[in-house]
């Protein structure tokens, strides 16, 4: 059965919205290969997969890539990347933290911005392990967001906040356990390390962020109706046409993906 979730709105918008290019994800692609002392044998999963940011340029060389993720319309974005499904990939539309696969399946297993999302972090982190290989390594990423867009961000939340009470307290709150990956790891006897895979400049005008959220391109901006979100827009860029002088004041700043990665002993 099909979750409920925004990711299948946005999935035909998803990767120009977000500030990872496809050459900026070939330079992280670099790096892993490197952190992982990567072989052509050398095989990788990742749970929420999405559009294949992440991903497509291990398929692309000839690596082993298993993706998961419970969108579809995520999903076939990927496949639109392709001319062909390679044989080297494989795309499972399905609860990403539950694994369909047998133990020491992976030689490295990937997250990016999905570990804060998962009910059962135990559980999930069990089943990672149990899939890695030995030896093999869990690879837990994100995209830090440029502090210029946070900041923007910061604003349009501020606004939002005033709307989104009695909306959002209608819905369910899922309970998140809390658990410190790297006591976890530690206990299983893994190391870790934390890098810095790559820093860029990420710009874009007022208007062009404006546009994103327009687009309703985040997670933030279905936390209201739809009969509301026309009304925080317009409060918003009113906002913004006050504070950065102009829709074409441009907004620049460092972004950074980081990992933290743990080895399998």
């Amino acid at each position: 059965m099909e979750k409920r979730t925004y990711y299948n709105n946005i999935a035909h918008i998803y990767d120009q919205t977000r500030w990872l290019t496809t050459s900026v994800a070939e330079e992280v692609a670099d790096f892993i290969l490197e952190l992982v002392d990567a072989t052509p044998e050398t095989s990788f999963l990742e749970p929420g997969v999405g559009t294949g940011l992440n991903v497509l340029p291990f398929v692309k060389r000839g690596y082993s890539v298993t993706g998961i993720d419970v969108s579809q319309p995520m999903i076939d974005q990927f496949k639109q990347k392709l001319h062909n499904i390679s044989q080297n990939l494989r795309l499972i539309h399905a609860d990403a933290s539950q694994f369909p696969f047998p133990d020491q399946s992976f030689d490295v297993v990937l997250t990016v911005h999905m570990i804060h999302g998962i009910s059962n972090r135990k559980m999930f982190l069990d089943e990672v392990d149990r899939v890695l290989k030995p030896q093999g390594f869990y690879l837990n990423a994100q995209w830090i967001t440029p502090p210029a867009r946070m900041e923007f961000e910061r604003y349009f939340r501020a606004i939002l906040a005033k709307y989104e009470v009695e909306e959002t307290s209608k819905q369910v709150k899922k309970v998140i356990e809390q658990i410190n990956l790297e006591d976890y790891f530690h206990s299983k006897g893994y190391r870790s390390n934390y890098v810095i895979a790559k820093e860029w400049t990420v710009s874009n005008t007022v208007e062009e962020l404006l546009g994103f959220l327009k687009l309703r391109a985040y997670g933030l901006c279905w936390l209201v109706s739809d009969e509301i979100f026309p009304r925080v827009m317009r409060e918003f860029e009113e906002f913004c046409v006050e504070h950065y002088g102009s829709l074409e004041t441009e907004l620049s700043s460092q972004a950074k993906f980081e990992i933290w990665a743990y080895t399998a002993s």
